[in-house]
């Protein structure tokens, strides 16, 4: 066993897998990756078996040295990647030897990136899982960010192949982004012109946004409020506070909530989300319950056709 070291922890990186599920009823919420596309992409392009621990870094400005010869990737948002002061791409797995340094900059596109090692980063798992919940202070390090100094456990690996994915399969997080909505229980509390309101209006995302969730500004929707017991949060459900404006709830949202809930968004726009900043557009669309079946044979051919287009 060997390690990474931390030299320069940037902006804020913390260490995700695919999060901690069965323990909300401890208050423990979901963590995990924020964009789970390029998650899983990173550990596809290094033939991991799924999911492995990574790292996520948010805005940029990473550094890390490896202290073991391995591969590793980073995915996600466009963060110029160098490895001892040369240029490499990203979306591509890469061989490094002992002392190699690999440095992040800061996002030109996006806002998180993936950095995956061979095997994945070996560290004990909290209730379950590495993924680190600030909020909470559980996963990764001692339930914190990563810091100066720190030690990330690894395996010496090498790859025969090194895989890389085609530009043209890279998501594009500088354009508008549409929210496929489903309607939950709550959905008969609003009318059906407060409905179209709803998937009509052209939000953009405001100052408040993190990991928790993502708070939406624009023409508020008017309605009445009502009374509601606190209850269970789901991954991407919509919240309408009393201000009208809509809040999209994402992995380190809370366990419980009590503000109405016109729907969910499906799981890969939630991810989608994750990479926007402030001012940049958002709408919903409506999509039926019963269409769900589709979306998901959709999004296992994704994942099949993404397999079958990794180039050695």
């Amino acid at each position: 066993m060997s390690a990474f070291v931390v030299v320069n922890p940037g902006v804020l990186a913390t260490l995700q897998d695919q999060g901690r599920f069965g323990y909300a009823h401890l208050g423990l919420t979901q963590g995990g990756p924020a964009d789970a596309v390029s998650y899983r992409s990173a550990d596809l392009l290094l033939q991991n078996p799924h999911p492995s621990c990574q790292i996520e870094i948010s805005v940029g400005s990473l550094t890390v040295v490896a202290l073991a010869d391995t591969v590793f990737c980073v995915t996600g948002a466009h963060m110029p990647l160098r490895v001892n002061g040369q240029s490499k791409a990203l979306w591509r797995s890469h061989r490094i030897k002992k002392d190699d340094v690999i440095e992040l900059g800061f996002a030109k596109s996006g806002l998180r990136c993936y950095l995956a090692v061979a095997g994945g980063f070996q560290l004990p798992k909290h209730f379950g899982s590495n993924s680190t919940v600030l909020r909470e202070k559980v996963g990764g390090i001692a339930g914190a960010a990563l810091q100066q100094g720190q030690f990330l456990p690894v395996r010496p690996a090498y790859r025969s192949l090194l895989w890389s994915l085609p530009e043209k399969f890279w998501p594009d997080f500088s354009a508008s982004l549409e929210l496929g909505l489903v309607p939950g229980y709550q959905q008969h509390w609003f009318d059906n012109s407060q409905w179209q309101q709803l998937c009509n209006t052209e939000y953009q995302v405001s100052g408040l946004y993190d990991r928790m969730g993502y708070r939406l500004q624009g023409e508020p929707l008017l309605y009445q409020p009502k009374s509601l017991l606190s209850e269970g949060i789901c991954y991407g459900a919509v919240q309408l506070p009393p201000d009208g404006l809509p809040i999209v709830l994402l992995n380190d949202r809370q366990t419980l909530g009590g503000y109405p809930k016109p729907g969910v968004i499906l799981a890969r726009d939630a991810a989608a989300l994750a990479q926007r900043r402030q001012g940049q557009r958002i709408s919903f669309y409506t999509v039926e319950p019963k269409k769900l079946l589709s979306y998901q044979h959709e999004q296992q051919n994704y994942w099949a056709q993404l397999a079958m287009e990794l180039r050695s």
